[in-house]
């Protein structure tokens, strides 16, 4: 049985540059200091300018602990970054995207997720998960941007 791939979306207004929320999505290594779910996160492979490519994350989701593998995609720098998911033991496809616009008083962030998960889930139990991934993952990212 193939489950549906769900999408979802959160927006915030950083206030901070573009330039500092972007270093905050690149320190893949440190996400572990500041996104709690997020337990380990290691780049594996970094491209030509020396940025992550690949990163394996540990992360706990719906009450375990799961191990994946994004693949980032910089061709829209700055004002997006994207990722797809090469491997993962509990989803078949986590793809995102964090999109930039720089405004008066710091920076406008779009976070955007697709999540498709191995074993079908209820709908109130995925919408519930994937509303705190949501908004936690862009309420941490403001917190240690503006910090």
């Amino acid at each position: 049985m193939r489950t549906m791939t769900d999408r979802a979306a959160q927006t915030t207004l950083i206030s901070a540059p573009l330039n500092s929320c972007w270093d905050v999505v690149l320190g893949f290594e440190k996400y572990p200091d500041w996104a709690k779910d997020v337990k380990e996160a290691n780049v594996l492979t970094h491209d030509s300018e020396g940025r992550g490519l690949r990163v394996e994350y540990r992360a706990s989701a719906l009450g375990r602990s799961t191990r994946y593998t994004l693949e980032y995609d910089y061709s829209e720098q700055p004002s997006r970054l994207s990722w797809h998911l090469v491997e993962g033991d509990i989803m078949r496809a986590l793809n995102g995207a964090y999109s930039f616009v720089e405004v008066d008083g710091g920076t406008q962030v779009f976070y955007e997720l697709e999540l498709e998960l191995v074993v079908p889930l209820p709908g109130f139990v995925k919408r519930r998960a994937e509303a705190r991934i949501l908004i936690e993952a862009v309420k941490e990212l403001k917190a240690r941007a503006e910090s």
